[in-house]
């Protein structure tokens, strides 16, 4: 029998060069210190299954309910800011100064769904709304709605200025009037709109073909030189929200600019050069300096990532070694089972101390010290959960270690897909992994997903990530093809310049373990080449066949199987994983978890609400014992298909907690039915308790 090797590490050379891929989401296909690249925006298509049922929501109703939203000014200002500075008509400025950046994750996720199903009214729906921002943007390429509506109400028409770098901006109605000028105030999120411009314009060309958008990105990205060229060195420090990180470097990547490599360097430089800086904003020491994930947890993702992409062309191991240890630091001590960032929705710096009050900074939307994971409160921002798994894939791609594709997984199956009902239409901005109807106050945001939330900033980045979900499914190296996510689809790509290659998923995945690969297409001068197959960190045992003959494997969880062979159309390979329901514990200094176990199958988490406990019994009553046997059963919510999981629990005593804070034990010698679904699907039903985490009956 032939043999699997287990992949530890690609080989030391780089993607540069190897692959004739060239239009990925993410292109590092010429990335010289890059072990992997995307295939193409429109390589990937969902068949059936899971990702299948879920694709089809996002784009036949996700898209226009969101676009809805933000062409109604009733309800939201985004669109209608867009149409008063292109002078479509009058108004003001109304709703919060990153909306622009928000409509441009929208258009991002509608030129991915595009990419695949090349709907005509997306075409016409894109070319609408790039029409306007084009309109919009300053003869400079600067462009952000709040400064522009404020130029043209004062009477200054800054769309057609002479000197192309004239920097005429009036200021914001965001904080002090005397915070002129642009990026005055980093409350205005002008680099954060921007960064999503340049990913909107990236991917919207290599969707259609078409340039509109990308000029107006471009534009936007020369501003964006010639202002840090020109700029004070105190208005050059002043960004957050740093999502223009990734933008640059794509924008690099797209045009093969050196001038946008060079401003990509120079912002990790910069950040060092803050004075009074905050762990808040990841700013009050140089990132060269930090060792450990700290402050606002989307600010600090967004960072992560960009600073990864910012590797993948340079190579410098210093990055390199800060972003290891950060990863380190979040995976194993700050983030949840969920893949869920930022505990914290207030609090102080981990760095402050009593015995020097000065150094005490106040941190928010953020993550804690080491072990601060509480449930109720958890804060846990869906773009935050977003920006881990960027930072996570751009990490996959750069080494090609599979224990960042578990984690991209991870996120995108539970604290991603948390974010959004599931008819398509309602959105999370937290993701808590308790609601409790007895807690004696009242969090920030609502325990209810909604159409619109007035911080809009989550549902888009949930909608544009999810409706992308399929470019994370392979990667290209000049091995092979890698598979990182499972679900039904096709892949029809290009590798090494050899000719199509194409092949056909099939799998009920997550439900079930059973992966079938079809080889549908080989190209003749191919030769030898491999297929890896992420062996997920949950799964302890796998059979592995190639046209039904069995393969000996010694690959472990949280590696890739490598089938190396030549290969010919039709060749089938199957990859069965074992998926048994897991009880899992925490470290024991996450103490509000001590003693509580969560129940995990597959790649999810599961949660249990109050509609699903026999008999109307409390949530808080139940005990999971250690022996549990919990059989999937499958059932339907809100039209969608999903595997429960049923068992019989142990039920402490039901003696009201009124007026007390402490009690003595009693024996828990009643049990109760209880029905477990996965987290992502809770709060489907209608209002009710939840809770991830269960006391343990041992």
């Amino acid at each position: 029998m032939k043999q699997i090797k287990l992949l530890l590490l690609l080989a030391s050379a780089s993607v540069t060069g190897a692959l004739a891929q060239s239009n990925g989401l993410t292109d590092m296909s010429q990335s010289r210190f890059a072990k992997m690249a995307n295939t193409g925006i429109s390589a990937v298509h969902w068949t059936d299954g899971f990702w299948g049922d879920r694709f089809q929501v996002f784009s036949r109703t996700s898209l226009q309910s969101m676009w809805n939203t933000w062409n109604t000014p009733e309800i939201s200002h985004g669109f209608r800011n867009f149409e008063i500075a292109a002078g479509v008509c009058k108004g003001e400025h109304w709703g919060p100064p990153f909306h622009d950046g928000d409509m441009y994750k929208w258009m991002e996720g509608v030129a991915s769904v595009y990419a695949v199903n090349k709907d005509p009214e997306l075409d016409k729906l894109m070319d609408n709304f790039i029409t306007c921002v084009v309109k919009a943007q300053r003869a400079d390429g600067y462009i952000h709605t709040p400064v522009v509506i404020e130029e043209l109400n004062k009477g200054i028409d800054s769309h057609a200025l002479g000197d192309q770098h004239k920097q005429t901006v009036i200021g914001t109605k965001v904080g002090d009037e005397n915070e002129k000028g642009a990026f005055a105030n980093r409350l205005n999120f002008e680099t954060y709109n921007l960064g999503h411009l340049m990913m909107a314009g990236i991917v919207h060309r290599r969707a259609t073909g078409k340039t509109t958008l990308f000029d107006a990105a471009v534009k936007a990205t020369d501003f964006l030189c010639h202002f840090y060229e020109t700029a004070s060195a105190e208005l050059a420090r002043n960004a957050i929200c740093p999502s223009h990180y990734m933008g640059v470097v794509e924008m690099y990547r797209a045009t093969g600019n050196p001038r946008y490599l060079e401003l990509s360097k120079n912002l990790i430089d910069i950040r060092g050069m803050v004075e009074n800086g905050t762990d808040d904003n990841q700013d009050r020491i140089p990132f060269r300096d930090q060792y450990r994930a700290m402050g606002h947890a989307v600010r600090a993702n967004y960072l992560y990532a960009g600073v990864a992409d910012v590797y993948a062309e340079t190579g410098e191991q210093q990055l390199m070694k800060n972003l290891t240890s950060i990863w380190n630091d979040i995976v194993t001590r700050k983030m949840y089972v969920t893949g869920a960032c930022g505990a914290l929705y207030d609090g102080t710096s981990p760095d402050g101390t009593c015995y020097e009050p000065d150094s005490i900074q106040k941190v928010h939307q953020s993550y804690g010290r080491p072990y601060q994971l509480p449930n109720n409160t958890a804060h846990n921002e869906t773009c935050a959960n977003i920006g881990n798994m960027l930072f996570n894939w751009r990490m996959l791609e750069v080494t090609g270690d599979a224990k960042y594709a578990e984690l991209v997984e991870t996120c995108l199956y539970n604290s991603v897909l948390s974010g959004i009902s599931l008819d398509g239409k309602k959105y999370f901005y937290t993701n808590p992994l308790r609601i409790s109807a007895d807690l004696p106050y009242t969090l920030r945001w609502p325990k209810e997903r909604t159409e619109y939330i007035s911080c809009f900033c989550c549902p888009p980045n949930t909608l544009r990530t999810l409706c992308q979900a399929q470019n994370y499914a392979y990667t290209l190296s000049p091995e092979g093809i890698y598979c990182n996510l499972y679900g039904a689809n096709t892949l029809t790509t290009t590798w090494k310049d050899k000719g199509e290659l194409a092949l056909t998923q099939e799998t009920d995945y997550p439900w079930e373990g059973k992966v079938r690969v079809t080889l549908d297409r080989v190209p003749r001068k191919a030769g030898a080449f491999s297929l890896f197959l992420r062996i997920p960190e949950w799964c302890e045992k796998t059979t592995l066949t190639v046209n039904g003959q069995p393969l000996q494997t010694n690959a472990k969880a949280n590696s890739y199987a490598e089938v190396n062979r030549t290969w010919k159309k039709g060749d089938v390979v199957e990859l069965v994983m074992d998926m048994p329901v897991r009880l899992l514990e925490a470290h024991p200094l996450a103490e509000e978890i001590r003693n509580q176990v969560v129940v995990k199958r597959g790649p999810l988490v599961y949660c249990l609400e109050s509609m699903d406990i026999a008999n109307g019994e409390k949530i808080d009553n139940v005990l999971i014992p250690a022996d549990i046997k919990l059989t999937p059963k499958k059932i339907t919510i809100e039209g969608s298909p999903i595997v429960a999981l049923e068992g019989m629990a142990r039920l402490a005593s039901a003696t009201s907690w009124e007026g007390v804070l402490y009690r003595p034990v009693v024996q828990a010698e009643k049990t109760v039915n209880i029905r477990l679904i996965p987290y992502y699907a809770w709060g489907n039903r209608g209002k009710g308790e939840m809770t991830v985490w269960m006391p343990l009956a041992r």
